[in-house]
């Protein structure tokens, strides 16, 4: 009988506590009217999309530092042997024409990490002198030579402070001596909280 009274008693005192409204140890909340987003509307967030150009010749912006193993692929104008590591000083145009207006520079590493000599982890800084924006994006991801790729914005420097977002590479032209990245920019920033008045 003393079991059934405890557990009357447990109950009474969890329904009182689950009528009496509780208030949090960390303070309220409060949303100011013109601070609420409709219902199923997300706030507005900045963006920025574009596409450069990015030039690489072999033995001018691009170096092989490291070869590869033999007996895989070898090394043309978009493979290299399996382990290769390479590295990169390459210049953004606005246009595919490499005489276009240098709007950036392309500079990082890639390491092939497929034995077909087409694929690689790569790690660029993408310094940008736009118009409006100037500073640098650090990009991170598999790259193939051949069909486009996706890197995720991994961190930003200067008007990029704090980006997102994903960068593409794509070839375009890979007869010749120099061969042509068409890249595409998709970023965003945050919301930032509004300025205290």
């Amino acid at each position: 009988m003393a079991f059934a009274l405890h557990n009357y008693a447990l109950a009474i005192l969890l329904l009182i506590l689950a009528i009496i409204p509780f208030e949090g140890t960390c303070g309220s909340h409060h949303h100011h009217p013109r601070h609420r987003h409709r219902r199923g509307r997300h706030p507005h967030y900045k963006s920025l999309h574009f596409s450069l150009f990015q030039h690489e010749t072999i033995n001018k912006t691009g170096y092989v530092i490291v070869n590869g193993v033999e007996g895989g692929a070898g090394i043309t104008e978009t493979t290299t042997p399996f382990g290769t590591l390479f590295v990169f000083q390459d210049p953004l145009t606005a246009k595919a024409n490499r005489s276009s207006k240098q709007l950036g520079t392309a500079e990082g590493t890639s390491i092939t990490s497929g034995l077909d000599g087409l694929s690689s982890i790569s790690v660029a800084k993408l310094t940008l002198r736009l118009k409006n924006h100037k500073g640098s994006i650090s990009i991170v991801g598999g790259t193939n030579n051949l069909k486009r790729s996706d890197h995720p914005v991994v961190g930003g420097t200067k008007d990029f402070l704090f980006v997102q977002g994903y960068v593409t590479s794509s070839a375009i032209d890979v007869k010749g001596p120099t061969v042509v990245y068409k890249i595409g920019f998709h970023l965003y920033w945050p919301p930032y909280p509004p300025r205290a008045s």
